[in-house]
């Protein structure tokens, strides 16, 4: 009876190292594929707003007959389009057509969306977003 009080209660060391082994190899698996996650997270939100922009320049056109082709006026004028604070969009077109170009701020430089309205399609840089 006396051996079963002086067993004192709690973990053994070998245990608690245990749970910091299992949790720090969690940890290795879930920190880059959070960040892949994230860098998805990015191309979407350019591919949105420019989705958001072709539809509003078709918008425009149904009024004017010409589409808007500068930096400028597409943050400005287009009704119905709400700028993403990290998205930078570019046009460039004519009077019948238009090219759009997409970047974000936290992917390299050299990812860079396109969309052209001849095509009605999204282009997007072959690995996605990396990371500047």
């Amino acid at each position: 009876m006396n051996r079963l009080r002086l067993r004192a209660e709690g973990f053994t060391l070998i245990e608690l190292l245990v749970v910091i082994a299992i949790i720090g190899i969690l940890a290795a698996i879930a920190i880059p594929q959070f960040a892949t996650y994230r860098r998805r997270g990015y191309g979407s939100q350019v591919k949105s707003d420019m989705r958001n922009v072709a539809t509003a320049e078709e918008a425009y056109f149904v009024n004017a007959n010409t589409y808007l082709s500068e930096a400028t006026e597409i943050n400005t004028q287009l009704p119905g389009y709400n700028k993403s604070a990290d998205v930078t969009i570019t046009a460039a077109g004519t009077e019948t057509t238009f090219l759009l170009t997409g970047t974000h701020s936290k992917c390299n430089s050299s990812n860079v969306w396109t969309f052209a309205s001849t095509t009605g399609a999204i282009g997007s840089p072959g690995g996605g977003c990396t990371s500047p």
